[in-house]
């Protein structure tokens, strides 16, 4: 049997939501994701997860090229280069250069020629190539729950049904909202996000849907080396447990909100 830590309570690792949720506008929604994606600016993300020490063990040291651990290693004389393609002044230390951290969840966060740079020049693999961010102020993956956050211009601009059902949800507030695109051939590193919790009580509170239902996302067992696929179009996982995306010749994309849940929603889903 699969070794997981169950979600919300249950005995299972994740939840199908496809019977609580109202997805009769996922057709439309993606045309108007696939069509926004063309317009808007997009982002990089992932990339140091052997950095965080959120891998499995036996993919510490395989072959993807990891952005922290390529960093660490910088000379000063790299080091001054790889500033320079900052998008801000920042105040750095350059007698101890080597304690800057940057990326997610770090000190700096990294400019979009400083992705480009560190695929070009150190072969640094990054699993989600479109990123795009539908909320404002979420900072730190810690606080990605709190607050209640507001949609940015451009995203009621150009995803406005989009936003629309992600209003829908059931939340009590959303501090967090992210589309998190793979390109063709690309794979999502197995890794796990809510790394310091292993309790049933600490799972976080979040909806990934994914309109084309075509992602291929999967819980990593460590034990038996297997892979489980997450069924359905929405759902909510505890990502206190290893998963990754397979890699497929052709685009997707999924967005995640996190957030509070209601308190009716919680109650639905105790007794699915």
């Amino acid at each position: 049997m699969p070794d997981f830590i169950g979600v919300h309570g249950r005995s299972e690792p994740y939840l199908n939501l496809e019977h609580l949720i109202e997805t009769s506008l996922f057709s439309a929604i993606h045309d108007e994701i696939c069509y926004g994606l063309a317009q808007v600016e997009t982002s990089y993300t992932g990339g140091s997860h052997k950095w965080m020490g959120i891998v499995p063990p036996e993919f510490a040291h395989d072959e993807y090229i990891d952005y922290g651990e390529t960093i660490e290693k910088f000379s000063k004389q790299e080091f001054l280069r790889f500033i320079s393609l900052a998008d801000e002044e920042h105040d750095y230390d350059l007698s101890n250069w080597k304690n800057h951290t940057f990326g997610e969840d770090a000190e700096i966060p990294l400019s979009a020629a400083q992705f480009r740079y560190l695929k070009y020049r150190y072969g640094v693999y990054f699993p989600w190539k479109v990123f795009f961010e539908f909320v404002e102020g979420n900072l730190n993956w810690n606080d990605k729950c709190d607050g209640n956050r507001p949609f940015s211009k451009i995203a009621l601009e150009k995803f406005p049904l989009t936003v629309k059902f992600i209003r829908s949800l059931p939340f009590k507030s959303i501090g967090r909202c992210n589309l998190l695109g793979l390109e063709a051939n690309d794979h999502a590193t197995i890794h796990r996000d809510n790394y310091d919790k292993q309790s049933e009580s600490l799972v976080n509170d979040f909806i990934s849907f994914c309109p084309a239902n075509n992602k291929r996302l999967f819980l990593w067992d460590e034990r038996t080396k297997s892979k489980t696929y997450i069924q359905g179009r929405v759902y909510t996982f505890n990502d206190a447990n290893y998963h990754g995306v397979d890699a497929v010749p052709y685009f997707r994309y999924s967005i995640r909100v996190d957030g509070v849940f209601t308190d009716e929603f919680r109650a639905k889903i105790a007794v699915m």
